[in-house]
């Protein structure tokens, strides 16, 4: 029996959900495989050989050298302490390497779109440089919620680009939920503001707030984002509820590099990873959930809006190795 054997009783909708992770992630999944069948191929034992090749696999789809290095120690350590695994164990041995890794990050505690009720409207600030798909997430984000009962309002913060209201603009028509904005140019903070005062009037579930895609340096990001914390947190003191960074996987290790200008800047508390279906890159995900103690949240694996999921680990890893 494999490690993800057991089977998963999962409801017709996370039956779909699974589907579009294990399509999602095709791309991954192939040439993570195609090397790692080669690898197997010949052997009767799992030697020093065999874990190169499995290491050269997991740096390939971008799962980064210090995880990849932590992740063939924890198999070594398992080949060691059974003395003899055969390379027909190996996949299942690889599988609890890879989530022995993911069960020592940082966990989402969220199962669903669901919000605490004690935290009424939810501030949600989004940040992420332009062309990770920042807007597209909040407009997905805004849909989920919507769809999970939610009443939702989104904020257009990032002044310094029309096209980015614009784009926001489509996307509360799209979903039906209000938009607040002003003129390109006006103060970002001001904007986030007049968000939290409306979702706060119109007794708002969640108010999403985008903001600049700008990374000019630390000290510029951190006064910008300090100073939107502030204003805020005049209308709701314990706001923003969370600050949401969007790192574009299919980039590979720029991602990486990414959430390292972006966690030195400022507070993050939640990582949404997307266009996973357009990668075989996706091995980034273990990469950052690995090395950044910030929870992975949502994951992008398609174009559809319902293909902005919650991330489960137990379900990406199950997908990784699926070979239906």
């Amino acid at each position: 029996m494999g490690f993800f054997d057991k089977l998963f009783k999962r409801s017709k909708e996370q039956e779909e959900q699974k589907e579009a992770l294990d399509e999602g992630l095709k791309k991954t999944k192939e040439g993570f495989f195609s090397k790692i069948t080669k690898a197997i191929a010949g052997k009767d034992k799992v030697d020093e050989e065999l874990l190169d090749e499995l290491e050269d696999a997991l740096v390939s789809a971008d799962v980064g050298i210090d995880t990849t290095i932590e992740i063939i120690k924890r198999i070594e350590a398992r080949v060691g302490k059974d003395k003899y695994v055969g390379t027909a164990e190996l996949n299942d041995v690889l599988q609890e390497g890879i989530m022995s890794v993911l069960t020592d990050a940082p966990s989402n505690d969220f199962e669903t779109f669901d919000l605490p009720a004690d935290k009424k409207p939810y501030v949600l600030l989004v940040v992420g440089v332009n062309g990770v798909g920042k807007t597209t997430t909040i407009g997905k984000l805004a849909y989920n919620f919507k769809k999970a009962g939610k009443s939702v309002v989104l904020g257009a913060a990032d002044t310094f680009r029309a096209a980015a209201v614009d784009q926001l603009t489509i996307w509360s028509e799209r979903v039906g939920v209000p938009i607040i904005k002003k003129e390109m140019g006006s103060d970002p903070s001001s904007v986030a503001f007049d968000a939290v005062q409306s979702a706060i009037a119109r007794e708002a579930d969640i108010v999403i707030i985008d903001t600049a895609g700008r990374l000019h340096n630390k000290a510029h990001l951190m006064e910008e984002l300090s100073k939107i914390r502030r204003v805020i947190s005049k209308k709701m003191p314990d706001a923003p509820h969370e600050v949401l960074l969007v790192l574009d996987g299919s980039t590979g290790q720029n991602a990486l590099e990414q959430a390292k200008h972006f966690t030195a800047a400022t507070d993050i508390t939640a990582l949404a990873i997307t266009k996973l279906d357009g990668t075989a890159k996706g091995g980034v995900v273990l990469a950052i959930a690995h090395q950044f103690k910030i929870p992975v949240k949502y994951i992008g694996v398609g174009e559809r809006m319902e293909d902005l999921q919650i991330f489960k680990k137990e379900e990406f890893v199950d997908s990784l190795f699926s070979l239906r």
